[in-house]
Order: C-alpha cells, then sequence, then structure tokens
C-alpha cells in the first residue's frame, strides 16, 4: 500500500512540478488509503478515476479541486464523515461507489463548483439514503435502488 501511495505522489508531484495540465487522473486499482496533498495544486483537473481502492474515510483534498466535474469513488470502504449525505441543494456528481453514503460530504460536494456527477451505484444504502437520493437535486447522482 504504502509503494502505491509514493507511485501516486511521484506522478502527481511530477504533474505539478513541471507546471503540466492534467484533466483527468487515473489511479483506479492501486490499493490506496489516501491521497498526497499535492493532488490539490494540480491545475484543470475535471476527472479522478479512484475506484477500487481501500479509501475508509473521504479524500478531503478532492474538495479541494474547484475544476473537479467527475470524482470515482467506486468499490471502496468510505466509513467515515462529519456531514450529512444529502441535501436538497446539489450540483452535479459521478463517483461514490461501495459506501454508505452517510459518510460522503455531499453538502460540500455540492457547493463544489464545476462538480457534474457522482456514482453511488453498488453500495450499501439504507432506505432513509435512498430517498433522500430520490428527490431532485442540481446535479447527477447515479446509484442502485437494492439496499
Amino acid at each position: 500500500m504504502v509503494e502505491a501511495v509514493a507511485k501516486v505522489a511521484r506522478i502527481i508531484n511530477a504533474t505539478v512540478e513541471e507546471g503540466k495540465d492534467c484533466l483527468e487522473l487515473d489511479v483506479h486499482c492501486n490499493v490506496l488509503t489516501k491521497l498526497p496533498n499535492s493532488v490539490a495544486e494540480v491545475e484543470h483537473l475535471k476527472i479522478i478515476d479512484l475506484a477500487n481502492n481501500k479509501f475508509s474515510v473521504f479524500p478531503e483534498k478532492l474538495l479541494e479541486i474547484a475544476t473537479l466535474e467527475t470524482i470515482n469513488l467506486e468499490g471502496n470502504s468510505l466509513t467515515v464523515s462529519s456531514e450529512p449525505f444529502m441535501s436538497p441543494t446539489n450540483t452535479s456528481r459521478d463517483a461514490l461507489t461501495r459506501f454508505h453514503p452517510t459518510e460522503i460530504p455531499v453538502e460540500r460536494l455540492c457547493a463544489m463548483p464545476a462538480l457534474k456527477s457522482i456514482n453511488v451505484k453498488s453500495n450499501p444504502l439504507d432506505e432513509h439514503t435512498l430517498t433522500a437520493l430520490r428527490t431532485p437535486h442540481t446535479c447527477e447522482i447515479l446509484f442502485t435502488a437494492d439496499a
């Protein structure tokens, strides 16, 4: 796991140091448990694919990336967040899968100016959460109805 985080940190740091624009960062299936702080410094990042890693806590550094349009966290195991899952006012999101949504800071995600879509398919969603997901939002939220 440490090697995977170090590898991703090297990629991100090189991108930041070279001043490169990075529109998409695909680090799925890397056994990541956290993101390097430098991820928030990647300019113009629109899509981040963190699917099938080992995140147990929502990577809050993502909230600092104002240009993000899509976040994919499918296949992780998020378990901790101090914020409620849903708010009636949302933007778009496409990427929160396989965790219980009460563990995702949706209120803060909804405040992100560019975020368009969140995918919460294949997560262990309870009926209360499914009801919240079904309410109208200003973003696209993908989820499965079986709890």
